[in-house]
């Protein structure tokens, strides 16, 4: 850097004294290189800059902030795998339990349409079942009506019979008959 710098210097003094000004510097020049150039005092400036951060030990400082933040990353890093680890884990367990759902589901579903065909076919035995009941009792009552129908007949016929037969004794008996009919009752008693 310090050649560029001198390079940079004699092209100057040169380009000054081609041009005809008479103007002159004295300018120190020790094995070529000027110093009392404007680019010189900028090479010391970076170099007194350089050394004061050295000297502070900016570059361990810088190091160590950048080793601190690739710890923070690296850390970062293995906490998303580790959080990728149990997602995909929640991910297995869910679809495990979608596929163990889906079974039941199918399972609760032979279930009840067993249940439901049982249902209805102790429906069918009961309704079965129910009307030869109701039949049963409907012959039952049938029946005893009939019977009380006749019961009824039957003694409105002895009615009527025995109020045939009075009316009959009454009218063809006298009083001799009576007495005649009487006499034989008590005989054959």
């Amino acid at each position: 850097m310090l050649e560029y710098l001198a390079t940079t210097s004699a092209d100057h003094t040169a380009h000054t004294s081609a041009s005809g000004a008479e103007e002159h510097h004295v300018e120190a020049i020790v094995a070529g290189v000027s110093f009392l150039t404007p680019g010189f005092f900028v090479a010391l400036a970076m170099l007194v800059v350089f050394a004061i951060m050295l000297k502070a030990r900016v570059p361990a400082l810088i190091a160590k902030a950048l080793d601190t933040r690739i710890a923070g990353i690296r850390q970062q890093l293995d906490e998303a795998a580790k959080l990728r680890t149990e997602a995909e884990a929640l991910r297995d367990d869910y679809a495990k339990k979608a596929k163990e759902a889906a079974a039941e589901i199918i399972a609760m579903k032979d279930a009840a349409e067993h249940q439901a065909a049982e249902i209805v076919e102790k429906a069918k035995r009961d309704s079965a079942a129910l009307i030869a009941r109701r039949q049963a009792m409907a012959e039952e009552k049938i029946a005893s009506a009939e019977r009380a129908a006749i019961e009824q007949v039957r003694v409105r016929v002895a009615e009527v019979a025995a109020a045939a037969a009075r009316e009959l004794i009454a009218a063809k008996h006298g009083a001799e008959a009576d007495s005649k009919l009487v006499d034989q009752s008590i005989a054959q008693l």
